[in-house]
């Protein structure tokens, strides 16, 4: 029981800052045609999260964190994407109108996983705090520990699709959701700037 509540609260700790996943899953539940219609980039982001917290537990972080230039692709990469998927969201429509404008699957996919293995807050935050705090268990305690850590991420990214759902009904003119959009893609820029600087 101690290994699932570690698991649900540590999980919880990292997933729940505004970041760059965070806001791109939300408006895909906000910006798609209806809910199915975002599970895409729901599903693929959740498991991202699913395998890095596995890669985290099981050792492979270590591996990642000692090469400093996969660290920098990892960087250089990330901000390319994160300024396209800016760019991509900047210009996107609300779904009520008819000449809807939301993502296909195959760029939510690409999107989701730019977002979710580009980003290395993201990733030193799993390899760091999971990957090491998951050294404090053994056999099923570890089990448990990750299967919580993996459950949380699932959970929320669903509540987070339905949130854009539910938004989007709430707001039938779409006002708010192009309002939303551009936060979104400024907040997505601010990222890629904040990585750049890193670099510097």
């Amino acid at each position: 029981m101690e290994a699932i509540l570690h698991g649900i609260i540590l999980a919880f700790g990292l997933i729940l800052p505004l970041g760059v996943q965070n806001v791109f899953v939300f408006s895909q539940g906000a910006t798609q045609p209806n809910l199915l219609r975002a599970f895409p980039a729901t599903i693929t982001a959740a498991m991202c999260d699913t395998l890095l917290i596995l890669f985290a537990i099981f050792g492979l972080s270590v591996i990642v964190l000692q090469f400093e230039w996969l660290r920098l692709g990892l960087i250089i990469g990330g901000m390319i994407f994160l300024l396209y998927m800016g760019y991509a969201i900047w210009r996107s429509e609300p779904a009520a109108a008819e000449t809807n404008k939301a993502l296909p699957i195959r760029k939510q996919i690409i999107f989701a996983l730019s977002v979710s293995f580009l980003n290395p807050h993201a990733i030193l935050d799993i390899v760091g705090v999971i990957g090491t705090s998951a050294l404090k268990y053994a056999g099923t305690e570890q089990a448990l520990f990750t299967f919580a850590c993996i459950a949380v991420s699932w959970i929320w990214f669903f509540g987070l699709t339905l949130s854009g759902a539910v938004m989007k009904k709430l707001d039938g003119k779409g006002g708010l959701m192009k309002v939303f959009n551009k936060f979104s893609a400024l907040f997505i820029w601010g990222t890629a700037i904040y990585l750049l600087l890193g670099l510097v």
